[in-house]
């Protein structure tokens, strides 16, 4: 199914690539077996008060698509990725009627990024955009790898939430292992001195830290702790490499 996917995307790439993921995964999620009950809507409690949420939803599975067809690949395990993570936060009942309103909502209009990313950006705060391009670096590497083209389109879509140079690189090196790697993550030249790399580390704990992401979600909250561990962890590194 995924090479017929591939064929036809090639075909209708620019037209209806949201109709083809949005039939694509619905079908997924039809035999998926494993569900959640209940289930929540994502972001919810960090959101404006004038999106709704089945916008929010139906946006952030275009968001998905974006990044999936990104490299010009379509991964079985980036769409698994996708399809987990929504049955896991909304449930497979809710997750199946989202993705039944995407495919019949994508068929009347092309998915604009910087329109979505615009839209969102006048309606969700900046915490919410941060883990949203985090969400999206996930996706990315589900495959167990990050390619140059997703970058480019993930950088892209930074932009279009306003997020800045500094956060990018710093989510990034969350997801590359490298030797400046802990210095990217706290936003820092490898050059800085202790104090300056303590003072790196309490104002990121601080951008990151669980409190600062007051929702019931537990996919959300799952999210600001996993960030929050990778500060952490990257002080504790530099740490442990000048033995202070």
């Amino acid at each position: 199914m995924v090479k017929w996917f591939a064929a036809i995307l090639g075909y209708s790439l620019f037209r209806f690539p949201g109709a083809i993921l949005g039939f694509l995964l619905g079908s997924f999620f039809e035999n998926f077996n494993s569900s959640k009950a209940g289930g929540s809507t994502i972001f919810q409690d960090l959101t404006r008060q004038n999106v709704s949420p089945a916008d929010f939803e139906l946006n952030l599975l275009s968001l998905c698509s974006i990044v999936i067809k990104a490299d010009g690949q379509v991964s079985q395990k980036e769409l698994d990725y996708v399809r987990q993570y929504f049955v896991a936060t909304y449930g497979k009942e809710r997750a199946n009627a989202i993705f039944r309103t995407f495919n019949e909502v994508i068929k009347k209009r092309e998915i604009n990024a910087q329109r979505i990313c615009q839209y969102l950006n006048q309606r969700t705060r900046y915490e919410v955009r941060l883990q949203l391009l985090h969400f999206l670096f996930g996706i990315a590497q589900a495959d167990g790898q990050v390619s140059q083209a997703e970058i480019i389109k993930l950088k892209e879509l930074a932009g279009f939430f306003r997020i800045g140079s500094n956060d990018f690189e710093s989510i990034k090196a969350m997801f590359f292992k490298d030797a400046d790697q802990a210095y990217k993550i706290l936003e820092i030249e490898k050059s800085a001195s202790n104090e300056e790399v303590k003072k790196a580390y309490r104002t990121m704990a601080k951008k990151y830290h669980p409190d600062r992401v007051v929702t019931k979600n537990e996919a959300i909250k799952k999210g600001a702790e996993d960030k929050f561990k990778e500060v952490q962890k990257a002080y504790e590194t530099i740490q442990k490499e000048r033995g202070i």
